[in-house]
């Protein structure tokens, strides 16, 4: 199956089955949080004109070229007397615009009398330097969209409008299993065939940055019955999520369990890594079984589990950024399926690791992004790749 065909059915998966409770929070617990309705503009932004500049406010038909008296001083944050006939106010940065004038120049261009008088030495025009109100927002218009996934930018844009509290999406209640005899969680001792598992860990740090709620259900031994408690022992979730072992083999006690209260189909993607892909229900609840490798879960939850997660939440927009940019290597073997190959970049290059397995992890550690290379292709140094930077994906 394609990767763009993969991502079209699992997104239309996740418009089926989308978070609608909601909740308020506040500005300070929002970070990553989903908006839930349109954040609309209670009150004009900037309230008033305000000057751009630390300088001098003045009406210009007032002005013939002649110094002016200073008959007031204006800082932020403080409420001006209208503006005298045939003076000037001295005015700073963010402080209101005294009612009469139109126009702020900045201190470089005056020139300070005795007498408190000012010459100014440039040509003015009216508006100069000066914020007008409503600038950046009008009363009831709509700042952002619902589905906006809030970040620092969001939530400053939130604070500017007075808001100490916002209306979110639900965080999504993920469960993540591991599976198979041969995983030891890191501190523990190992034994013959068995290593270290990584995948929880790259797992359950990656949800909580997409502001999921984590039920880590640990690693599940090679057990049916143990597997159906832990099953049982859930609760409510929105998402089953696991890594290796959602097949048909022999020692799939996970899929035989998922299977017994549920459906699962297994989807062959044309994607390397992670060819193998398995979705469907458990009891109604959705699951997703990644590829056991860790590069592969790496590849395959980015690009396909990250959008859904995100589409479930009502947000549009989940195509991760990416851009071309010229290869800095030969890839002289072309492949029947879209390979994604860990790279960064250096000296505006995409240079890939050495080592491309889908066991090692290290290759993303030292990446930057993700080299995209088209099933049937055989880029060479200097032609055109597309680059997914890891940071669109991580966050």
């Amino acid at each position: 199956m394609p990767v763009e065909d993969a991502l079209a059915q699992l997104l239309k998966l996740a418009e089926s089955a989308p978070i609608v409770e909601t909740e308020q929070v506040a500005l300070a617990q929002a970070e990553g949080r989903v908006l839930a309705e349109a954040l609309i503009a209670s009150l004009d932004l900037p309230p008033w004109p305000n000057s751009a500049m630390d300088g001098y406010a003045l009406r210009l038909a007032d002005w013939q070229g002649e110094a002016l008296p200073v008959s007031q001083r204006i800082f932020a944050g403080h409420a001006p007397e209208p503006l005298e006939p045939g003076t000037c106010a001295r005015i700073f940065t963010g402080a209101p615009l005294p009612l009469g004038a139109d126009c702020v120049e900045m201190q470089e261009n005056a020139e300070v009398l005795q007498g408190q008088r000012v010459r100014f030495n440039e040509p003015l025009r009216a508006g100069q330097n000066v914020r007008p109100q409503g600038q950046e927002t009008r009363v009831g218009e709509s700042v952002l969209a619902a589905g906006t996934r809030l970040g620092p930018i969001e939530l400053g844009l939130a604070a500017t409008l007075g808001c100490a509290t916002l209306r979110v999406v639900r965080r999504v209640k993920v469960a993540v299993l591991s599976t198979g005899d041969e995983l030891v969680e890191p501190g523990l001792p190992l034994g013959p065939g068995q290593i270290y598992n990584s995948n929880r860990r790259l797992l359950v740090s990656w949800l909580q940055r997409l502001g999921c709620e984590v039920i880590d259900a640990g690693i599940l031994a090679d057990d049916l019955e143990k597997t159906r408690d832990c099953l049982a022992g859930l609760g409510q979730v929105d998402l089953i999520l696991s890594t290796g072992g959602v097949s048909v083999g022999e020692a799939d006690y996970l899929g035989l369990a998922l299977r017994e209260a549920g459906e699962l189909a297994l989807w062959k993607l044309a994607i390397k890594p992670g060819k193998p892909l398995t979705f469907g229900h458990y009891k109604g609840v959705p699951v997703i079984g990644l590829p056991g490798n860790p590069a592969s879960t790496l590849v395959t939850f980015g690009l396909l589990t990250r959008p859904y997660l995100l589409r479930r939440q009502g947000v549009q927009e989940v195509t991760p950024l990416q851009f071309p940019v010229p290869a800095g290597f030969d890839w002289p073997k072309a492949g029947n399926r879209r390979e994604y190959l860990r790279a960064r970049l250096e000296q505006g290059c995409a240079q890939i690791y050495k080592n491309q397995s889908s066991g090692v992890l290290r290759s993303a550690a030292w990446a930057e992004g993700l080299v995209e290379v088209r099933e049937g292709t055989t880029p060479g140094k200097g032609d055109t790749v597309q680059f997914i930077p890891l940071s669109e994906l991580l966050g």
